[in-house]
C-alpha cells in the first residue's frame, strides 16, 4: 500500500571523501522515520567500545519499551533479553520496542538517552537533527535530514567496522524469534549492497539510508519521502548508480578518530532540550544545501597510518567478529582525503518528479536575471540539459540555481539568481554553440 503524499529529498556521496554528487531538498528538515535508529545503535556500538556495557548484558525491559507499536520484536515488561539480541532486532527487523530498550539499558530513559543522541549529532555535524526518541515515531521536534542522516550513516561504516556487517544480515535470531532484514529485497537486488537502515511512518513515506561497495569505491546515498517500497529502491538504486559512475576508482585512506562527547556536552544538550525548535516538516525550495563540513573532511593526523576497510565478511562470521570486538582494541576508523572526480552530465540521475527544486551549484548574488533554455518533455530531460549547460559553462553561471519549472507545454530548464550582464553573457557563449537562451528577468 502507497504511503500518504510525504515531502521527497535526496542524497548521494562517495563514502570515502565526503564529494557530493547530488542533493535535493537534502537540508530540509522532514521525519526520519526509523532511521533514527542509527543513531541509536552506534551509541550502542560506543557504550560497548567504552566498557560501559556488553553484548551479553542481559536488559531487563521497562514497561515504556514493551508499549512500544509495530514494527516490535514482542517484548514484555520486565522480561530479560541479552543486548545483542535487542540489537538484531533494532538493526534487522528494525523493532520500536527494542531501539527503546536499548536507550533504557544505556541511559535509564528517554530524556537521558535523547541527549546523548542530539550531543553525538552535534559533535558529527548533524546541523539539522533533534531526536526526542530512540525509534523514530513520529514526535514533535523530532526531525533530521537527508544530509544528516548520510554523515550518521558514513560514521556507522567508518567507525564501527567491526560491527557494520549487522546491516547486511537478510535474517537474525533476536533470541525470542528468528527476524528478517527490512531491507531484504534492496540488498539482494542492488549489486554491492550491504545496509543501512529503512525507515517508514506515514508521515514520513518511505525513507533509506544505503550503502553500496564495489572495488574500493563505497556510496551512501540517502531518500527521504518515497512513496512505496519499490519507488524507493529504484530512485535509491539510481543515486547509487550515479555515484558509482562518478566516484574515483582510488583515494587515499587515512585513519581518523570517531566524534567525541563528553560529559559537559551532555550537559549542555540536556539543559537545552526542552527549549530545542521544531523544524518544519515540508520542503523549501528556496532552500539551498552546501557542501558536507569538516567534520567529514579532517586533515590527516601527523603520524596517521593508512588503513583498508575490509568488507565482506561472511554472515556466519559475524557472531565472532563481534565477540572478538569486545577482547581486542577497536579497529581503526577510516577517512579518506577529498579528491576531485569530474562529473559526467550525460549520466546525471533521474529523479524528483514531484516538487520543483533548486539547487546552488555555489554562492548566489541574488539577483533577479537568469536564463531560459527551453522547454523539455519530462523533468528528468531539464534537468539533465541544466547539468550539462552549468558544467559547461562554470565560468559564467558560477552562483546560478537550477530551476525546473512545470508548464503546461512542459518542463522549463532555467538558471536563476545571475546579474544581467552574467546572464547576457552565458546566453551569448551558449547561443554561439548552437545552444538554445533566452535572458529572464527584471532589474532589481
Amino acid at each position: 500500500m502507497a504511503a500518504q503524499a510525504a515531502p521527497f529529498a535526496a542524497f548521494v556521496m562517495d563514502a570515502r571523501t565526503g564529494q557530493i554528487f547530488y542533493e535535493e531538498n537534502a537540508e530540509t528538515p522532514l521525519h526520519p522515520a526509523s532511521l533514527t535508529k542509527m543513531m541509536t545503535i552506534y551509541l550502542a556500538f560506543q557504550a560497548i567500545q567504552r566498557g560501559e556495557i556488553t553484548l551479553d548484558t542481559v536488559v531487563r525491559i521497562p514497561a515504556d519499551a514493551a508499549d512500544e507499536p509495530p514494527s516490535r520484536l514482542g517484548l514484555r515488561p520486565g522480561q530479560e533479553i541479552k543486548l545483542r539480541y535487542l540489537l538484531r532486532a533494532a538493526a534487522v527487523k528494525s523493532a520500536n520496542d527494542a531501539a527503546t530498550a536499548i536507550g533504557y539499558a544505556i541511559s535509564g530513559s528517554e530524556e537521558a538517552f535523547a541527549a546523548r543522541m542530539n550531543a553525538m549529532a552535534q559533535a558529527m555535524g548533524m546541523t539539522h537533527t533533534h531526536f526526542r526518541n530512540m525509534n523514530g515515531l513520529t514526535e514533535e521536534g523530532h526531525y533530521s535530514t537527508a544530509r544528516d542522516m548520510s554523515i550518521l550513516g558514513r560514521h556507522m561504516i567508518y567507525d564501527y567496522p567491526q560491527y557494520y556487517n549487522l546491516f547486511s544480515r537478510r535474517t537474525a535470531d533476536a533470541g525470542m524469534a528468528q527476524v528478517n532484514n527490512t531491507n531484504r529485497r534492496f540488498l539482494d537486488a542492488y549489486e554491492g549492497a550491504d545496509g543501512i537502515k529503512t525507515g517508514f511512518t506515514n508521515a514520513a513515506g518511505y525513507n533509506l539510508v544505503a550503502s553500496a561497495q564495489r572495488g574500493d569505491v563505497r556510496i551512501i546515498a540517502t531518500v527521504f519521502g518515497g512513496t512505496s517500497t519499490a519507488d524507493r529502491n529504484a530512485r535509491i538504486s539510481r543515486l547509487l548508480d550515479m555515484g558509482f559512475d562518478h566516484a574515483p576508482a582510488q583515494a587515499q585512506v587515512v585513519a581518523v578518530d570517531p566524534p567525541v562527547v563528553t560529559a559537559d556536552d551532555l550537559r549542555e544538550v540536556a539543559a537545552n532540550t526542552d527549549a530545542a525548535p521544531t523544524a518544519p516538516v515540508a520542503p523549501d525550495p528556496g532552500r539551498v544545501s552546501g557542501p558536507i563540513e569538516t567534520s567529514l573532511r579532517p586533515q590527516p593526523r601527523p603520524g596517521s597510518t593508512v588503513v583498508a576497510f575490509a568488507s565482506g565478511v561472511k554472515e556466519e562470521e559475524i557472531e565472532d567478529a563481534l565477540a572478538q570486538a569486545l577482547a581486542a582494541p577497536p579497529e581503526p576508523a577510516t577517512e579518506i582525503i577529498m579528491t576531485a572526480a569530474a562529473i559526467d552530465p550525460a549520466k546525471a540521475p533521474l529523479l524528483a518528479e514531484e516538487p520543483e527544486v533548486v539547487t546552488r551549484f555555489s554562492t548566489s548574488g541574488g539577483s533577479l536575471w537568469g536564463i531560459n533554455l527551453g522547454s523539455y518533455p519530462s523533468r528528468d530531460a531539464a534537468e539533465r540539459a541544466l547539468i550539462q549547460v552549468a558544467l559547461a559553462e562554470s565560468s559564467t553561471l558560477d552562483g546560478g540555481l537550477r530551476r525546473v519549472v512545470q508548464r503546461s507545454g512542459g518542463f522549463d530548464g532555467n538558471i536563476m539568481g545571475l546579474t544581467r550582464d552574467e546572464a547576457d553573457l552565458a546566453c551569448r557563449r551558449l547561443q554561439a554553440r548552437n545552444t538554445t537562451c533566452f535572458m529572464i528577468g527584471t532589474e532589481e
